[in-house]
């Protein structure tokens, strides 16, 4: 077994490192700043060893990968088992436009589809509205109907590939939709992976693309989980997001704490409403 060194022994050794290596860097190459910090303003040290946290306990801090609390990663191999899913953010103009973009993307590689949907979708109104005038088909696909799915998808292979779908207020009609498109190609539920983002509380902090008041929204929420739980056991429910709150302006300890307090709040308001979080807690995912 390789020896263990105690704390005292790693301060002198690194004593020594200060002296006897940095120093005569610095002196050749002095470092660009007296100073280095992250990007909110908290200053990173040259080195961290055992020293930095001498009372820390492995087990109940790290543990072992695949396992509570999850600080080594969330599956026991990571990336030596399977990569992670690579895909274009995709989606502009019509449904039609749109399923080129996507046959074409698949054909050239890509393992999984990332759907963007234009405004009007994301706030629930049809292309003919008035209310969305200007925007149709601009930040991505115009779909008002279950044709518009339909076309979106057509030709398309629903059961081998994963689709992630960028939409909040409306995700529960937009993964309603999909469902409908996948049955009518003979595809069951249960066969589906994806994401539906479906995070509407980073929509009242940050994009500001909700529709109705927060406990309506939250009843939503809770009622894909349900669904999903019992008849969609390979999908993503719901993608807890951090991203738009930084791009909103926040730091980066902002971001997380606010993304971790929505989670919270979205299992909070599940174990109200009976569900176990033991089912439905591995179909959440974090987005930053």
């Amino acid at each position: 077994m390789a020896p263990h060194h105690n704390n005292e022994e790693i301060a002198a050794q690194q004593q020594r490192w200060q002296t006897e290596v940095v120093e005569p860097v610095l002196a050749r190459t002095p470092e660009r700043q007296a100073d280095c910090t992250t990007a909110s303003h908290l200053t990173l040290k040259r080195l961290y060893t055992p020293l930095d946290s001498p009372d820390a306990d492995y087990l109940e801090q790290n543990n072992f990968p695949g396992q509570f609390p999850f600080t080594r990663g969330v599956h026991p191999t990571m990336y030596r088992g399977r990569l992670w899913t690579m895909r274009q953010y995709a989606g502009f103009g019509t449904a039609e436009v749109s399923n080129q973009r996507y046959k074409f993307l698949l054909e050239h590689g890509q393992k999984g589809l990332s759907v963007a949907f234009d405004l009007p979708t994301q706030m629930g109104y049809d292309s003919d509205h008035p209310m969305a005038a200007g925007e149709v088909g601009k930040v991505g696909v115009a779909i008002a109907s279950l044709q518009d799915m339909e076309t979106l998808f057509q030709g398309l292979p629903l059961e081998q590939v994963s689709t992630s779908m960028t939409i909040n207020a409306t995700a529960a009609t937009l993964l309603a939709l999909y469902i409908a498109v996948a049955k009518k190609q003979g595809i069951a539920p249960a066969q589906l992976t994806g994401t539906i983002q479906n995070d509407i509380l980073k929509e009242y902090i940050a994009r500001g693309t909700y529709i109705y008041p927060p406990k309506p929204s939250m009843r939503l929420i809770t009622d894909v989980f349900a669904y999903a739980a019992r008849e969609m056991p390979r999908w993503n429910t719901i993608s807890i997001s951090g991203y738009h709150i930084r791009e909103a302006g926040s730091t980066a300890v902002q971001e997380v704490a606010f993304t971790l307090a929505d989670g919270i709040a979205y299992v909070e308001a599940a174990l109200e409403v009976g569900l176990d979080v033991n089912e439905f807690g591995t179909q959440l995912s974090f987005f930053f």
